[in-house]
């Protein structure tokens, strides 16, 4: 039966608590099995959608994590209530992904609060859409390759130094990035990027013990998008794939966890997930 969201509208970057309906983002029904005992994580986009439910799912499966974000502190807060009451520590790393220095604070940070690092879920980004080619400006261009890919490139970077033998690192993609969308041309071309380096990485990564996977999901009801599309879009979005709804973030958060438990992926690096609500993986 097709679910559809009120016509909405938000200033970006929007925020969870003004979204009708909620989405479903805590993890409530899940129960952990110690997969991640002992681990400590780092977030990037934590504070809500995705990586809330990610951080969240982490924690029931024993991993303490910190989460970056721009400035959702509302919705930050809320995320480590929900970590700590699964037992586990919560650290906050508000500031700019875009900018190359907060990509190396938020990993040392991250490091001397948790005492190292053993897991790290790229999956931070912004979107704006555009009418035509021509409405797409350089600043603009620019600004979404900064926090879509160069902060991902950045965080990973430096997290390197810290990541031993058995740590993974998860990327967020999107089907933007196996399709393209006319509208999101300069975000489907970061998750493309994304994808690619993905598929790089592993193959640079193997030898020395440390997986990196991809999770590129189809239409996702999170803050990013009141905050980017006009009512009339809100309206529709995810009608269009199979399931004829948009997935929730605790949809998704078990990907996160199977790829970041040796258990579960210890034979996965480099793949590409694609969670579509019954499409099938373009290309």
């Amino acid at each position: 039966m097709a679910q559809q969201q009120p016509p909405q509208q938000q200033e970006p970057p929007g925020t969870t608590g003004r979204m009708q309906p909620r989405p479903r983002d805590t993890m409530d029904d899940y129960e952990g099995r110690g997969l991640l005992e002992g681990k400590r994580a780092l977030i990037t986009g934590g504070d809500s959608g995705i990586g809330r439910a990610t951080a969240i799912a982490f924690a029931k499966e024993g991993a303490d994590v910190a989460i970056a974000y721009l400035e959702e502190h509302n919705d930050a807060e809320y995320t480590r209530e929900q970590v700590e009451a699964a037992g586990r520590k919560c650290v906050l790393l508000p500031g700019d992904l875009a900018k190359a220095q907060h990509c190396k604070d938020v990993v040392s940070e991250t490091v001397q609060h948790l005492g190292g690092l053993d897991l790290l879920v790229n999956n931070a980004a912004t979107q704006w859409p555009v009418d035509r080619p021509e409405d797409l400006t350089e600043e603009q261009w620019m600004h979404t390759f900064d926090v879509n890919m160069h902060s991902y490139f950045r965080v990973t970077q430096a997290a390197l130094t810290h990541l031993g033998e058995g740590a993974a690192i998860i990327n967020t993609g999107s089907v933007n990035g196996l399709r393209g969308n006319k509208s999101l041309i300069d975000y489907s071309a970061t998750k493309g990027a994304i994808h690619a380096w993905t598929y790089s990485m592993a193959q640079a990564l193997a030898e020395r013990g440390v997986r990196i996977n991809c999770v590129a999901p189809g239409p996702v009801w999170t803050p990013l998008i009141p905050s980017t599309f006009p009512p009339e879009k809100v309206e529709k979005f995810g009608l269009q794939v199979p399931f004829e709804r948009a997935a929730h973030p605790d949809d998704l958060a078990p990907s996160y966890v199977f790829l970041a438990a040796n258990r579960l992926s210890s034979y996965y690096s480099g793949e590409v997930i694609a969670p579509l609500g019954g499409e099938t993986t373009p290309g």
